[in-house]
């Protein structure tokens, strides 16, 4: 843990060490308005962004990594398909994905999360397309009513939070299916053996939930697993 880290615990610590329940319960009751705005704000600017796929991945990854250029690739192409391009609005892979998007003159979204370190929005998401937020579940809701794909690059903890929470949306029926697809086959593919090996082993999935996301290792796929899944329902990014 970094000194600065250590503060914001210490921070944290101090402000609810001297409170009794009471405040705690009502601070929490103040929190629903705050809860409420991030909501009714990202409703009322998404809904207006038309078709779009959203790019996951780490913020650590660096410019002139493979993944980095490879996601700026994946999103130039989305937007000549006629996509627009949402990420978690960061560094990395997210300024990855909003490059390629406003490079090709598309639609760049990003979705801010506050965070005490490794967040803050990159330079390359359109004006009025940046929302910042300081809750991750209302995120995490923008993400999955707004995206008709979602294209997740390697990352990590935030990166398997918003995967598993989109797979089990879909295998749960809460939502309909939209397509899932991991770049990076060799990055991917030990958590994906052990998913069929284990859980499918020991029927704690279904053999049909493998077929929620489909796993590639470039650009020209990724994009045509996003295209073809429409193309079944006989769909463009017009629809």
């Amino acid at each position: 843990m970094t000194e600065k880290e250590s503060k914001q615990e210490e921070k944290i610590l101090e402000a609810f060490k001297d409170r009794d329940w009471n405040e705690i319960k009502s601070s929490d009751s103040w929190a629903i308005f705050k809860i409420m705005s991030e909501f009714v704000d990202g409703f009322e600017k998404l809904a207006k962004i038309g078709p779009c796929v959203s790019i996951f991945g780490s913020a650590r990854t660096k410019e002139d990594h493979k993944y980095f250029k490879m996601a700026e690739e994946i999103a130039a192409k989305l937007v000549r398909h006629g996509y627009g391009v949402i990420t978690g609005g960061g560094p990395g892979i997210m300024e990855a994905g909003n490059r390629g998007a406003h490079k090709q003159g598309g639609k760049s979204v990003g979705l801010n999360i506050d965070l005490p370190f490794e967040q803050h929005n990159n330079i390359y998401i359109d004006r009025d397309k940046l929302i910042n937020f300081d809750y991750f579940f209302v995120r995490k809701v923008m993400f999955v009513k707004y995206s008709q794909g979602f294209i997740v690059m390697p990352g990590g903890f935030g990166t398997l939070d918003e995967l598993f929470e989109a797979i089990t949306l879909i295998q749960t029926k809460k939502i309909g299916q939209f397509p899932i697809v991991l770049v990076g086959k060799e990055y991917w593919g030990g958590l994906f053996e052990w998913v069929k090996n284990v859980l499918l082993t020991e029927k704690n999935i279904n053999e049909q939930d493998l077929d929620l996301f489909k796993m590639v290792d470039t650009a020209e796929e990724a994009v045509h697993e996003i295209d073809d899944f429409y193309s079944k329902y006989l769909l463009s990014p017009n629809f």
